[in-house]
């Protein structure tokens, strides 16, 4: 577990700043807890939301890691914990929606144990390739997989999420097969591919942008809409040939269940005005996110769609709960 104090500010911005956070923030460090370990998506947007509202707030935010399970460690711990504002979660969409799909025994409900804040960022999946592997383009890459099924491996940051499920998809809707081999983190999932244990990978965009900048991974195809600013040379799954086809994760904040309506509603409008701010929103998009910082209730809608279509995929996929 690694804890790490952010920021504390009180002292520069003066005490009617903290007398205003302390109407209804509690007067000690709120906790920001993330899923895996240090240096994710998970834990970069942790530390630039918790440095932003220390600054706004006037008061210390402590970034605490708390791995396993994919996550499900973190969402029991938040769970237990009291709705006073003392301890946000930074909660990926797989924890959210897949994991429940998956475990018998998640030991949290996604809906009932915690207070929805908002979305706070989106980002879409890269399918990349160890540069071995002879395809530059994602026919080709199909046609290889379909023509080597023994012979390729992926990797994903843990079963359930949002990489495993988009790779499951992909599969599925392809006809081609490639055996999964789970990570801790997509960081490592990264390395292995770079390093030629794995053949491809359908990871986040943040987390391989500078391994295919630097020429040590082939990017095939992006997984949003539309191409990403970031590497506009790369194509869609959609231009690619594949339908229709997206994948691409999501990172929620939540707070324990139970939490007053005007708590609520504060931890919102100071999360997402921290969200927009301008300096926030180029750190986070230079690695490959988008802010979206939507309302409380969008969130909870986002829960409930993705959930649905995740199902399928994982009874088709053979995922059965454990």
């Amino acid at each position: 577990m690694n804890r790490r104090s952010l920021l504390f500010a009180a002292a520069s911005l003066g005490a009617p700043a903290v007398a205003r956070a302390q109407d209804t923030w509690p007067a000690r460090p709120t906790t920001v807890v993330v899923p895996y370990v240090p240096g994710g998506p998970s834990d970069i947007l942790a530390r630039t939301l918790g440095q932003q509202l220390s600054a706004r707030l006037g008061q210390p935010f402590v970034v605490e890691n708390r791995t396993g399970a994919n996550g499900a460690v973190a969402a029991q711990y938040v769970a237990r914990q009291a709705p006073d504002g003392a301890t946000l979660f930074v909660a990926a969409s797989g924890i959210l929606t897949i994991n429940p799909l998956l475990l018998t025994r998640a030991g949290y409900d996604p809906v009932g144990d915690f207070t929805p804040i908002t979305v706070a960022i989106s980002a879409s999946n890269l399918m990349v390739v160890n540069p071995a592997v002879p395809a530059t383009t994602l026919p080709e890459l199909i046609a290889w997989l379909r023509a080597n099924p023994d012979k390729a491996s992926y990797g994903s940051s843990g079963i359930g999420s949002s990489e495993h499920l988009g790779m499951e998809l992909f599969k599925q809707v392809t006809g081609t097969e490639a055996t999964h081999i789970p990570y801790p983190g997509g960081g490592a999932a990264a390395t292995d591919l770079v390093g030629g244990t794995l053949q491809l990978a359908l990871l986040n965009m943040a987390t391989v942008v500078p391994q295919v900048q630097a020429g040590r991974l082939r990017a095939i195809a992006v997984g949003g809409n539309v191409r990403h600013p970031l590497l506009p040379d790369v194509p869609t799954f959609i231009e690619g040939g594949l339908a229709g086809f997206t994948s691409g994760s999501w990172h929620s904040i939540v707070a324990p269940r139970g939490m007053t309506e005007p708590l609520a509603t504060r931890i919102h409008a100071e999360v997402t005005a921290a969200l927009r701010a301008p300096e926030v929103g180029q750190r986070l998009a230079a690695t490959g996110f988008v802010v979206e910082a939507g309302s409380r209730d969008a969130l909870a809608t986002t829960i409930g769609t993705e959930t649905t279509r995740w199902r399928e995929v994982v009874r088709r996929a053979g995922l059965a709960a454990g």
